[in-house]
């Protein structure tokens, strides 16, 4: 886990498919209401909210009351983590498939 004070692990955080589709529809718009989220999927309002806490947890939703509505809007600065993580291994595949492609050009001759 990062050093900002995160409560929840990123990669935790992001592991569930209802989440990653959460963040996904966070992306495409600035903000949402739960109603407008839980429209979204076949689960009531109490699970998604269980959802959104856990993305707040780990840094990747924020929200502000708005009257009696809560909004909830994506913080991607968290996922930098993620990205940097796959960056590395994305780094680490291709020096070795450009390895292989090497030792099958030495075999080839």
């Amino acid at each position: 886990m990062s050093d900002n004070n995160q409560e929840r692990d990123v990669f935790d955080a992001i592991a569930d498919p209802t989440r990653r589709r959460l963040i996904q529809l966070l992306a495409q718009t600035e903000e949402l209401p739960l109603h407008e989220l839980t429209a979204q999927f076949q689960m009531g309002r109490t699970a998604v909210s269980k959802h959104l806490t856990i993305l707040k947890e780990a840094g990747l939703v924020l929200d502000r009351k708005v009257g009696r509505e809560t909004l909830f809007r994506l913080n991607a600065t968290p996922l930098r983590e993620v990205q940097d993580w796959v960056a590395f291994y994305s780094k680490f595949w291709s020096m070795n498939m450009l390895r292989l492609n090497q030792l099958i050009e030495e075999d080839e001759l």
